[in-house]
């Protein structure tokens, strides 16, 4: 924490402030930051990559963004270098602690390398009770953990829980939906365009737009037509 502080800088804090939505009613509302870019983190996280897990929790449990975003970005470095009986402990810590995991660049940095890389190879069921979850960080690790697949161009589970996301009254899942379709439409174009043809006209015109983001001007401007 004393290393984190001495790279604060308090203009990047107050412009991290509004940027990550921390007014009152808004998805950040009261998360605190000290104004540290994400290279100097990682750097961090490098030097400390051998911290016991007790201790990335006492970081993941801090009021400040950047210590819980460190700790993250070390498990992160131990999963994809640990056994597997270390990344199951990772991995359950991670669902243990979805709460303190509670901005949009904690989730997208965190849960397709452990969430996704756990479940790659076992059941995927953990990621439809997520989806199911009333909290909106637990529907977006759902939906984010998928990207392991994706690069794996393996799409069923990203479809499946990007159809029981539809209707979701969240932004930050409308944008990330869109975004995993869109990773689809990169490495198969034909399947992206088969879940658009069959619920464009359901989808959110966030979750829409986010999706065909990559498509050429006119197939956009016909599908965002109807």
């Amino acid at each position: 924490m004393r290393q984190l502080k001495r790279l604060g800088d308090s203009d990047k804090a107050a412009h991290a402030q509004r940027f990550f939505k921390t007014g009152p009613g808004e998805y950040g509302e009261g998360d605190r930051f000290l104004g540290i870019r994400v290279p100097p983190l990682r750097q961090l996280a490098r030097q400390h990559r051998s911290l016991a897990i007790d201790e990335c929790e006492q970081l993941l449990h801090s009021e400040w963004h950047e210590a819980r975003l460190l700790a993250l970005l070390i498990l992160v470095g131990q999963f994809q270098h640990a056994e597997p009986a270390e990344q199951r402990l990772i991995y359950r810590f991670y669902l243990a602690n979805t709460k303190h995991i509670n901005s949009w660049d904690l989730v997208d940095t965190s849960a397709h390398p452990i969430i996704g890389g756990w479940l790659s190879e076992r059941s995927r069921k953990p990621l439809h009770k997520l989806a199911r979850s009333k909290l909106l960080w637990e529907r977006r690790i759902a939906m984010m953990a998928t990207y392991h697949f994706i690069k794996r161009n393996d799409f069923d589970e990203t479809l499946q829980l990007a159809e029981k996301l539809l209707a979701d009254p969240e932004d930050l899942i409308h944008k990330v939906v869109g975004w995993m379709l869109r990773e689809i439409g990169k490495r198969d174009q034909q399947t992206e365009l088969r879940f658009l043809r069959k619920h464009h006209l359901q989808m959110p015109r966030t979750m829409l737009r986010y999706a065909i983001e990559k498509f050429p001007p006119t197939e956009r401007k016909q599908i965002l037509a109807g």
